[in-house]
């Protein structure tokens, strides 16, 4: 899509709810360009989303090359994936663990600010989420224009969060802040 068809889709983005959402979709990442959907899912303080390769992958933002604990989680608003994948066939390749239909913009959901979902609580974490070459390739450099700049006050690509109460997790869940 353009980044003009792109622009046009904000208003409907910027519709989500702000207090309660949806967990829309649950994505692991078990290795590199890998993704399996879920229905249900669990999350751990130590481990992150189950079956994902988070811990794996380790980080560069680290001294030793461990994983990042303030990246353990990524969500992503639903509403904006739709817009830019235009299936949700293909929400997955956005490489984010979690989509849900709730309003991510820092006003709305700032560092520190809990949300439940299922019987789990994350955190959002100060750590910023940007679009990369991986993310204009499977969708475009109009999209990683339109998330990382024009959609950037929304965090149209999304948030980091880490796990801070276990618990299970599935599609259709409710997610709100508390």
């Amino acid at each position: 899509m353009t980044r003009e068809a792109l622009r046009a889709g904000l208003l409907y983005v910027r519709q989500s709810p702000a207090d309660q959402g949806r967990l829309e979709m649950i994505v692991a990442r078990p290795a590199e360009n890998e993704r399996h959907v879920w229905q249900t899912a669990e999350l751990s303080v130590m481990h992150g989303l189950q079956g994902d390769d988070w811990q794996q992958r380790g980080s560069s933002r680290t001294a030793d090359g461990a994983a990042h604990p303030g990246r353990q989680i990524t969500l992503m608003n639903s509403r904006a994936i739709q817009l830019i994948a235009q299936s949700r066939e293909r929400w997955p390749l956005a490489g984010d663990q979690l989509y849900v239909d709730l309003n991510l913009s820092p006003e709305n959901l700032p560092p520190g600010q809990k949300l439940q979902v299922g019987t789990a609580v994350l955190e959002i974490t100060d750590q910023e989420h940007r679009g990369c070459l991986k993310f204009a390739q499977r969708f475009g450099h109009d999209a990683l224009k339109f998330v990382n700049q024009d959609g950037w006050p929304l965090r149209l690509r999304g948030v980091y969060a880490r796990v801070v109460q276990p618990g299970q997790i599935q599609t259709g869940d409710t997610m709100r802040k508390i």
